[in-house]
């Protein structure tokens, strides 16, 4: 693994890469509360046949993190992707958690750039509105993005050595994989960066979520503008709390060439839980 300092745009952003830059390149873009680092069991796993490339995005580690909640608009985050890319598109893009937002933004507003998107437990913009919007499961599982939004939470969330962040990365879920030098990793990024930047991506976000039982009305979304043209694989890991499967229902219609593919025995932390079967998955469709 390289770890670089690279400047896109006027800012600069940690990445790591692995592999020979000679390969195919996957863009691996991480999620909440994570970091480029997370991406590690799957890389080393791809990285004999393609170029793996992970950034801190923004609001992460050492990487750019401006105060300013605006800075978050989606718009703002896939540009940073875009100046990474260069010329190196087009290329595939994979994504988990919030990385899926920024790895759909790429294959809809710049289709050039992406050959293949893959996504791991993570959600199209229209089919998770719809579901959080309904007032039933997924609103329910969704409650805890008002807390997040709330002032004061990322101070909340630091707390006692970030002890109430570990309690929410681990609701309902499987944590047995973030212990030892791993956890003592994560730890280090939050310290580097604090909390502030990688929570704003929640208050900047548009998403609605209704209170559970009070259905909202769907916002109006340009659903033309929201396709995947390119050939799109949805890797499912079916014990997911946080993202329910019911947020992606209906994603046919905005993916045409869509594979699903489900990992049994995993839950949201899939990438960390069964790395094997990912990584197999991936391989397999990309072949």
């Amino acid at each position: 693994m390289q770890i670089t300092t690279q400047r896109l745009g006027e800012h600069d952003f940690t990445v790591r890469a692995w592999g020979d830059p000679a390969h195919p390149m996957i863009l691996m873009l991480h999620g909440f509360p994570e970091y480029g680092g997370a991406w590690e069991d799957i890389a080393t796993r791809l990285s004999d046949r393609f170029y793996c490339v992970a950034p801190d995005q923004r609001g992460y580690g050492k990487s750019y993190a401006p105060d300013d909640i605006g800075a978050y608009a989606t718009s703002k985050l896939v540009g940073d992707m875009v100046a990474l890319i260069g010329d190196r598109a087009p290329v595939i893009v994979m994504g988990h958690d919030w990385g899926a937002s920024v790895a759909y933004g790429l294959a809809m507003f710049r289709p050039d750039l992406v050959s293949h998107l893959i996504i791991a437990n993570g959600v199209h913009p229209v089919p998770f509105q719809r579901a959080m919007a309904a007032g039933g499961a997924q609103s329910e599982a969704s409650q805890y993005i008002n807390f997040l939004r709330s002032d004061g939470s990322e101070d909340a969330l630091a707390e006692n050595d970030f002890a109430k962040l570990l309690k929410l990365f681990s609701a309902k879920m499987d944590m047995s994989w973030l212990a030892g030098d791993r956890l003592d990793a994560y730890k280090a990024v939050w310290r580097q960066s604090g909390l502030r930047g990688m929570i704003h991506w929640y208050r900047a976000s548009p998403l609605i979520v209704a209170d559970p039982g009070t259905p909202e009305e769907m916002p109006d979304l340009p659903l033309d503008r929201l396709m995947v043209r390119c050939p799109h694989l949805l890797i499912w890991a079916d014990g997911d709390t946080a993202l329910l499967p019911v947020s992606t229902e209906g994603l046919e219609a905005f993916a045409p060439d869509l594979t699903r593919a489900t990992v049994p025995g995993a839950d949201h932390w899939v990438l960390h839980q069964k790395p094997d079967e990912v990584a197999r998955i991936v391989r397999d469709w990309l072949a």
